[in-house]
């Protein structure tokens, strides 16, 4: 980011100042006695009077976790159109599981009046009564044990089955998110898909790749005819391996037809991932596309540069290859790339098309982290309309894909076919991507 798009201009402090106002008058969101000084250095102490509560459901809170960027846009606003933003939402109570010596959690609480507790059931129930009209549900940090094939245990699934009683003790169900996949696990994926459709609860999930900013601003019509796509990425296989996975189904479920699930998936490293290219499993001209729209394409051969050395926070890792054959005969293709990109891009063949579209994923760093500000302003539509703006479906085909792919890995490369992934969906006319500039997203 720029200082020129980091400096607030008379005019845009004016409107968000303005923005501010109204938002606390005309549709019940609070205003303070003062228009902030500086949105970006010196935000308001917000009111919760008009807003309506959430609860957060965590694993850990602390600095640059998934709690602390979400959940700090509802306790802080945010600048959204240019302007201050207050979500018309509050928290009003998070439950955390461990609280490491960087916790921020208790410190909040005290600062902000949140309830706080270890206990989920604490902080979305009011003795039988649901209180909280909607739940995030955090479970993406801290430290917790993996299984046989390298799957970190969040425990996402058995934080869900917690909300799911409170709503039946209830009676009644609010929206819940939850931060990026469903379960580590297929079953357990599938088991909270099937209690929230039994509950009616509105539910979203999923990663900030398909709602952050993109490089052009890429939105392929529906029913495209795409032959091939290919996500170019980075990180470890499991944790940046969704994120890659949910940058390709955000794209290519726009496709000819809707989604049609997925019939099979295989898990390559080392040298097997470029005798794949070399032998036509993947399309190198689908990497060249794609790489063509990084900010941090290393110079080089991409054989010699992936894997070849640490690359700040990453350990060395040997490039990956994520294979995945689509049962309309779609090939989607995913490659963690270490070494050589620390970015996410896309490209695509188009049927009777030479001219390949592609993207980049644009992920703020920390420590803002702000394709956050996509994520959350997707949720505030969730809670606001009891509606999800992309359906759940879609993490629920990555969360599978996922688990089969490291089932793939622990069976060195073999062929998963994958009949459960037989799931079928239309993709929502309007992606839900940020647009616009960082400094003043539209």
């Amino acid at each position: 980011m720029t200082d020129r798009e980091l400096r607030l201009s008379r005019r845009k402090f004016l409107t968000g100042a303005a923005a501010l106002t109204l938002a606390g008058t005309a549709s019940g969101t609070a205003a303070t006695d003062k228009p902030p000084a500086s949105p970006l250095a010196r935000p308001p102490r917000l009111d919760t009077s008009g807003r309506k509560p959430i609860a957060v459901l965590t694993t850990v809170y602390r600095p640059m976790s998934d709690s602390f960027h979400i959940a700090s846009r509802f306790l802080h606003g945010y600048v959204r159109f240019g302007a201050f933003h207050v979500p018309s939402f509050f928290v009003r109570g998070v439950s955390v599981d461990q609280t490491p010596d960087n916790d921020l959690s208790r410190s909040l609480s005290r600062e902000f009046g949140f309830h706080w507790s270890r206990n989920p059931t604490d902080v979305l129930l009011d003795g039988d009564k649901l209180a909280v009209d909607g739940v995030l549900l955090i479970a993406e940090h801290g430290n917790y044990p993996r299984n046989e094939k390298g799957q970190i245990l969040y425990p996402r699934y058995e934080m869900f089955q917690q909300v799911i009683e409170a709503f039946r003790k209830a009676g009644r169900s609010v929206p819940v998110f939850c931060d990026k996949h469903l379960s580590h696990g297929w079953d357990k994926a599938k088991q909270m898909v099937e209690w929230a459709k039994e509950r009616q609860v509105p539910l979203m999930a999923g990663s900030s790749l398909p709602v952050t900013w993109r490089r052009p601003e890429l939105e392929l019509p529906l029913g495209t005819p795409i032959d091939e796509a290919l996500v170019a990425a980075y990180g470890p296989n499991e944790v940046y391996g969704l994120h890659a996975l949910e940058a390709l189904q955000c794209m290519v479920e726009r496709r000819l037809g809707g989604e049609s699930g997925i019939r099979a998936v295989t898990y390559l490293t080392g040298r097997d991932v470029w005798k794949a290219g070399d032998a036509g499993q993947w399309s190198w001209d689908l990497l060249e596309s794609a790489l063509g729209r990084s900010e941090s394409v290393c110079p080089g051969d991409v054989r010699r540069n992936a894997g070849s050395a640490p690359i700040q926070s990453f350990p060395q890792i040997p490039p990956i290859a994520f294979l995945i054959e689509y049962r309309d005969g779609l090939r989607g293709t995913v490659l963690l790339l270490n070494g050589h990109v620390q970015d996410f891009t896309f490209a695509a063949r188009l049927k009777g098309e030479s001219k390949h579209p592609s993207c980049l994923f644009h992920v703020p760093p920390p420590p803002g982290a702000r394709s956050f500000d996509a994520v959350v302003m997707n949720i505030e539509k969730l809670l606001e309309t009891g509606r999800p703006p992309y359906p759940v479906e879609r993490t629920l085909l990555t969360s599978g894909a996922l688990d089969a792919l490291m089932t793939s890995n622990q069976r060195r490369g073999e062929r998963i076919e994958a009949p459960e992934l037989d799931i079928r969906y239309l993709a929502p006319a309007d992606s839900g991507f940020i647009r616009g500039n960082i400094g003043s997203a539209s």
